[in-house]
């Protein structure tokens, strides 16, 4: 039992490390869209951020997943992976057109982790118990999503309203991760993934922007970072991750990308927010840490 459970908390640690690290290169990548999409069109640096990501997985593939040679976990892999690469599709564009309309990419991210809210939430139509803290928790949320979004009179920012839409695909999106994550091939899961939202991404592309060579060779910095690291590493170590841990410690542990986001556009972007908007941060960021919080049993006789 000592030596299972020893296995269990290496396995456990591992996991927080891993979606840690996914929660700083996310936090960052708020800034890299800002700045991408200055120079390109949302759907242009999506397509080609998640086409290096898919590029930069081949390898990885090949070194430690050749030896995958189960056919029906093989097609088990492919079909989820297409399915949560439609829905990182719709969350990723919902979000980068989101971050260009909204007021700061700061706030951006804080808006981003609703998903941590309704992760829990929307299990209850997976049949998994929602604990009176995922509620209110939510309800303080909704307070700071208040504050963060209303500017003076009682209307919504469209970036922010297009990035809470981001917030719910991405919801979908970590319930599906969960459902799959211990049945498919990791890195060729992800790799599905990045492929099928680059390939969304594309034909948008193709229909509905141009955008010049130059424009792209401008934003090469941010579209390396938003490939390589937030598509590539990033979305791999999440699904690595949360194949340690249940999907509301994933969610919370990811929520802190919110966090590095705020201090990546104070470092880099120089950006400042309102009082009121600050206040609103924290609210959030507090609802979610109280979604989380586990609700003590009570005491049999």
């Amino acid at each position: 039992m000592h030596c299972v459970g020893g296995i269990y908390m290496n396995r456990k640690s591992r996991s927080l490390i891993l979606l840690t690290l996914t929660a700083i290169i996310w936090g960052f990548a708020f800034v890299a869209q800002r700045v991408g999409g200055n120079s390109t069109g949302s759907l242009t640096y999506n397509a080609i951020r998640f086409a290096l990501g898919s590029f930069s997985l081949i390898p990885v593939m090949l070194i430690f997943e050749k030896k995958a040679d189960d056919r029906q976990k093989i097609y088990h892999t492919r079909y989820a992976g297409m399915l949560c690469g439609f829905l990182l599709f719709a969350a990723s564009t919902f979000q980068q057109y989101g971050v260009m309309l909204t007021d700061y990419a700061g706030k951006a991210g804080f808006i981003t982790d609703f998903y941590i809210i309704l992760v829990p939430l929307f299990g209850i139509f997976l049949h998994k118990k929602t604990t009176r803290s995922a509620w209110l928790g939510a309800g303080l949320a909704l307070v700071g999503f208040y504050f963060l979004c209303m500017q003076g009179s009682f209307s919504i920012n469209i970036g922010d309203a297009l990035i809470f839409i981001c917030a719910i695909f991405f919801a979908f999106h970590i319930l599906a991760v969960d459902h799959y994550a211990s049945s498919v091939y990791a890195i060729r899961f992800s790799f599905y993934q990045y492929l099928t939202c680059t390939l969304f991404s594309a034909i948008g592309m193709i229909l509905f922007e141009r955008i010049p060579l130059e424009n792209i060779l401008d934003a090469s910095i941010p579209i390396l970072y938003g490939g390589i690291l937030s598509v590539g590493a990033g979305y791999t170590l999440q699904t690595l991750g949360q194949n340690g841990v249940d999907s509301t410690t994933a969610a919370i542990i990811l929520s802190c990308e919110s966090v590095f986001c705020a201090l990546g556009s104070a470092w880099l972007l120089h950006e400042v927010m309102t009082f009121q908007s600050y206040v609103g941060c924290v609210l959030v960021f507090a609802g979610i840490l109280l979604a989380q919080m586990p609700t003590r049993k009570k005491q049999g006789n």
